[in-house]
């Protein structure tokens, strides 16, 4: 009871005190706060909302003169016209004494050019943009097409320096050809199965001939070599490589997880880790796509089918990558009787003429005419399903076996 009059008179001194500030400033008396009084920047009202159609005035000064604003001139319209880099070369014009910075070619620009000079492609521009196969592919980056050409002419370069010994049985004491193709067929069965990569399964061999030419392997082994090797081409080539454990079941457990991680350590350090070499998988797709197949899913189909029917021989060791990939683009328009057999693009492309092809492309329809009946059918049984086509069932061309 006692601190409601002290609780009072607090109020009334308050009140008092608020009368007291709002009389000495007698121009804002009637405002109840001052809006950035203590700024010194007063304002007396809220202004009005601008009438969008009307001009804006300045502020009036101390004296209660409206200010004039400044008048800027009104932006005319204007068309800008984007032209292209050339016509831009074109027209350009040096004004105000300035020059005009010329472009300087980039050093790829350079390399690209030199190359592309030392083998004759430059000297005839007219032929080139004639069997330019990379047009299609100018916005797609992961075609690569500014380089595409030199990329396969490093191939060709460097395919020879890579090859496994064509000769390399002669130096094996326990393993022959028959074991090496039951060995090919049984890597074929198996990629099919798990649904990997067509450059697994050509890598896969790489990795076994090369081995194959540099160590003498018993033969209980040579199954496991075949194992380690794909287990190497699984992990460089596929996103997800099958486990270890998977590959046990598939051998039917022959060999422990410690016996295949060791020989996949051991092929690894006598390759020298080197895994990035052109395989035949390459060089047959970018024949295929000079061969303008890439819509055409049967002649597609049945050049892999005498590719991998090549894997499986060991006599097809004697032809480098690049030319097995060429015959069995060739093989597989003569068996689709297409015409013609060979064209001006595919030989510019591969570098290779109709009768440097023959030999091995008679070689490819043999294995096709002796597929039905060999042990090592894989690549048949692969072949002949539907969803490839089945090409492997259609006859080869009379004419190459013929001859």
């Amino acid at each position: 009871m006692n601190g409601r009059p002290a609780l009072a008179n607090r109020q009334k001194q308050v009140v008092v005190a608020a009368e007291n500030c709002r009389k000495a400033v007698p121009h804002v008396a009637a405002r109840s706060r001052r809006t950035l009084a203590d700024i010194g920047n007063l304002i007396n009202g809220r202004p009005a909302p601008a009438n969008r159609q009307k001009p804006l005035v300045a502020a009036p000064d101390r004296n209660g003169k409206a200010v004039k604003l400044k008048e800027w001139s009104k932006v005319k319209p204007e068309v800008i016209v984007i032209s292209s880099d050339s016509e831009k070369e074109k027209k350009a014009k040096v004004s105000g004494g300035q020059r005009v910075a010329r472009r300087v070619p980039t050093l790829t620009y350079i390399l690209t050019t030199c190359s592309r000079a030392s083998d004759g492609i430059i000297s005839s521009p007219k032929k080139v943009k004639a069997y330019d196969i990379d047009a299609a592919d100018a916005h797609n980056e992961l075609a690569m097409v500014e380089y595409v050409e030199d990329i396969y002419r490093f191939y060709k370069s460097t395919e020879g320096t890579c090859l496994p010994l064509s000769s390399y049985m002669s130096s094996q004491a326990e393993i022959n050809e028959r074991m090496r193709a039951i060995v090919i067929d049984w890597i074929i069965e198996v990629q099919h199965r798990l649904i990997l990569m067509p450059e697994t399964l050509y890598l896969t061999v790489y990795i076994i001939d090369q081995y194959l030419s540099m160590e003498n392997v018993p033969r209980k082994e040579l199954q496991l070599v075949g194992v380690s090797a794909m287990l190497i081409a699984c992990k460089y080539e596929e996103i997800w490589a099958p486990l270890v454990e998977d590959l046990l079941c598939l051998c039917d457990n022959a060999f422990t997880r410690e016996q295949i991680l060791t020989k996949e350590k051991a092929i690894l350090d006598k390759l020298h880790w080197n895994l990035t070499v052109p395989t035949m998988y390459m060089f047959i797709v970018r024949y295929l796509k000079a061969a303008a197949a890439k819509g055409d899913k049967e002649l597609e189909n049945m050049a892999f089918f005498y590719s991998e029917l090549a894997l499986v021989q060991y006599t097809m060791l004697i032809y480098p990558p690049s030319v097995t990939a060429a015959a069995a683009v060739y093989a597989a328009r003569s068996t689709l009787q297409m015409n013609p057999l060979w064209t001006d693009i595919l030989e510019y492309h591969t570098g290779l003429t109709e009768p440097q092809l023959l030999d091995c492309a008679r070689r490819l329809m043999s294995f096709h005419a002796l597929a039905p009946e060999s042990k090592q059918k894989a690549v048949y049984r692969k072949y002949s399903s539907p969803k490839l086509g089945a090409v492997s069932l259609c006859s080869p061309a009379k004419k190459l076996l013929s001859v």
